[in-house]
Parts: C-alpha cells; sequence; structure tokens
C-alpha cells in the first residue's frame, strides 16, 4: 500500500490552498517508489480490445495513434509516449495508487491513466478540464506548470491532440520516482521524459452543464418521465401577436426546471449517471447468478468481499432510504441498510460479517445477489 504525504500539508490545508486554485509540486510524495506495472505489462494491455490506448509521437510533428496494438514499431526509440486509460480497472497493483487520493469524494475520481515514455516523449503542451495528480514512476521527466487560466487558447496539434501555445511557468521541475505534481483545471502544462519513463495520472471527473442536461433529457426519455405539459389558463387577448412575453417565459422556465426539482426523478438520475463506467471493466459475473435464498450461506462461506477494479458505486442519503447507485444502475433500500451501504461504497473491501445481520431484509438480499452475481463485488 503506498502512503501519501503531501510536503508539509495536511490534506484539509491542500483541499483549502490548492485544490481547483494553484498547482503543487509535491517531492517525495511517495517514499521509496515502486513501480506497480512495468512498460511490458502496460503494453500487453494496449494490445487488449476494450482497453483505450493511444501511441503519441512527435519526431515529425505531432501523431496520434489508438489502439488496440498488434506491435508498437510506432513507439521509437526517442520522442515517443504510449498512454493507457483506466489500467485500475484492470491491474490490482496499479489500482492501489488510487488509494491514498480517496480524501477526494470517489465519485470524482476517473481513473488511473499509466504512460510510457522514451526521452524527449510527450503529449505536447496542453490544459485538462479536470484536476490531476501526475505521479513519477521509473525514470525522470521534465516538467513545466503555469498558473490557472481559464481564457487559454487551444488548438488541434493532430486530429484527437488538443495543445496550447506557450506559456509561463510557475513551475519547471525534474520529477524523480515518487515526485507528485498536483495540476488544476486550465493550468497549462507540458512534460517530456528525460530518459524512459512512466508516469502515472489520477484523473477526477468533472460534468459541463451540457453533459448533465442532455443525459437528463435521455433519462426523461428512456423512463417516459417530463410528459407535463405548458399551459396558460389565463390567457387574455393582447395588441401584438407575435410576442413571447416575459410571463411566458418564466412559465417554461419553471416548467423545465420542474423535471430537475422533482428529487424522485433528479436523485435516480444523478446517481446513476455519475456512477456509469466511461471504460470497461475486468468484471467476472458468476456462472450461475446468486439467488436471494442462497446469499446468507454465500456469506457465511466467504469473511470478506473485494470491490471490482474501478467500480464506481455512490450512494445518497434520504430521510427514510438509502439510493445504492453501481455502475449506472440504482437501488433504493430501506434506511436502516445505510451503514452497510457506506461500507459498500467507501471501502475496496468489506468483512461480510457487516453485511450478513441485513440479510433478514428481502430487498437486501436481493440486491447483494445482484452486485455479487455481476461481479461488482466478488469474493476469493
Amino acid at each position: 500500500m503506498y502512503s501519501l504525504t503531501i510536503n508539509e500539508l495536511s490534506k484539509a490545508q491542500f483541499l483549502a490552498q490548492y485544490w481547483q486554485k494553484q498547482p503543487l509540486l509535491i517531492k517525495g510524495g511517495f517514499k521509496n517508489f515502486v513501480d506497480p506495472i512495468d512498460a511490458e505489462e502496460l503494453a500487453g494491455l494496449a494490445m487488449e480490445e476494450g482497453i483505450e490506448s493511444r501511441i503519441v509521437t512527435n519526431s515529425d510533428g505531432w501523431q496520434c495513434a489508438n489502439g488496440p496494438f498488434e506491435d508498437f514499431s510506432t513507439l521509437g526509440e526517442e520522442r515517443s509516449t504510449l498512454l493507457v486509460q483506466a489500467v485500475d480497472h484492470w491491474h490490482p497493483e496499479a489500482a492501489e495508487l488510487v488509494e491514498p487520493f480517496r480524501f477526494i469524494p470517489n465519485w470524482r475520481i476517473d481513473d488511473l491513466m499509466v504512460s510510457y515514455s522514451t526521452p524527449g516523449g510527450g503529449v505536447g503542451p496542453h490544459i485538462d478540464q479536470y484536476d490531476v495528480f501526475i505521479i513519477q514512476g521509473a525514470g525522470k521527466r521534465h516538467w513545466r506548470v503555469g498558473k490557472v487560466d481559464k481564457n487559454v487558447q487551444q488548438f488541434s496539434a493532430n486530429k484527437g491532440l488538443l495543445q496550447v501555445g506557450p506559456f509561463t511557468a510557475v513551475i519547471d521541475v525534474e520529477l524523480e520516482p515518487g515526485d507528485i505534481l498536483y495540476i488544476p483545471p486550465n493550468a497549462p502544462h507540458e512534460g517530456y521524459a528525460v530518459e524512459p519513463s512512466l508516469n502515472y495520472s489520477i484523473g477526477f471527473r468533472a460534468p459541463n452543464q451540457t453533459d448533465l442536461l442532455s443525459s437528463f433529457a435521455d433519462h426523461l426519455i428512456d423512463h417516459d418521465l417530463g410528459q407535463a405539459r405548458y399551459s396558460d389558463e389565463q390567457l387574455t387577448e393582447r395588441a401584438s401577436r407575435g410576442e413571447l412575453t416575459g410571463d411566458e417565459i418564466a412559465r417554461l422556465r419553471k416548467l423545465m426546471i420542474a423535471a430537475i426539482e422533482d428529487d424522485n426523478t433528479f436523485l435516480r438520475f444523478i446517481s446513476e449517471n455519475l456512477s456509469e463506467a466511461k471504460h470497461d471493466k475486468d468484471l467476472l459475473p458468476l456462472d450461475a447468478p446468486l439467488e436471494e435464498n442462497q446469499i446468507m450461506d454465500f456469506l457465511s462461506d466467504y469473511p470478506v468481499l473485494h470491490k471490482a477494479g474501478g467500480l464506481r458505486a455512490l450512494y445518497i442519503e434520504r430521510p427514510d432510504a438509502v439510493i445504492l447507485a453501481v455502475e449506472g444502475h440504482s437501488f433504493c433500500l430501506p434506511i436502516k441498510h445505510l451503514d452497510s451501504v457506506k461500507q459498500l461504497c467507501d471501502e475496496q473491501v468489506v468483512a461480510t460479517d457487516v453485511l450478513a445481520p441485513n440479510t433478514s431484509c428481502l430487498l437486501f438480499r436481493q440486491t447483494l445477489a445482484t452486485l455479487i452475481s455481476e461481479g461488482y463485488w466478488f469474493a476469493d
């Protein structure tokens, strides 16, 4: 297990002074750092269907090729980078790197991207629309990071590769194994390998208005909701027939907002949306799904349940119920199960004796049987 130190800062101080505000160099954030994965294992993942990967080169202009790869002839001895997304979904040892950063709420954590670069390799100067911690693994990498600038302009250096122009660096450093950079959204940055090197990037989710509203509209359509219509029973004759009045605009806006303000609709949507996966996972559903009447025996046979790598699970506490959302699916349970739901969402490993007392409830048994049958939690 990795132990994180943030210079001389407590996690509360880091959040107050740096989170989404300014970049930070964390020297020796992980002491005596040992890489959980090597370049050959990373290349093996990049050959798999369902795992997002790309190779970026800058020896003759910027080029970007998407995986899966049958060979790595484009990964040159210089100026080349192999990047693989969601490695925490497929590699348990690498997934352990995410754990020290869970002082950020789980729903905000996106995935662990791992990159291998040959000398001079990088993806060029760019910005991210989300927070990221970049951990230096084997080798060394030179980084420059600028201040947060929401007005910085991006351009396409290559199809699928956005970059920014020159910027003034407030951090200019060569990272060594165990060093970490925290980079907030809209802070320009660029990193180039000094020698063959591995880097680990923990990115965070930050949905925008378009994403949320578009997904919410899809949710209404999928569940045949949002059917209330505009009405104007107090309509009176007016001088101009072409005007859309301020009162009418206000009623139309209120009609739209009413759908969002309906807790039953919105809480189900937002829990399912934020727990939905962007990337495939290494799930192992049971060959024969568990029946609810088998749960008690299953829990007595296994002392712990493990959460699948990269699993997205969150809960919303209500006055008389708790909504558990897992991988885009929601389950509404009686509030008496709140402590067990917290355990499932907060921890990577849960002792089954914590869950066993809840099995007198049919709904809890059915829910847990579904979660285990789908491979979301597993026993070994």
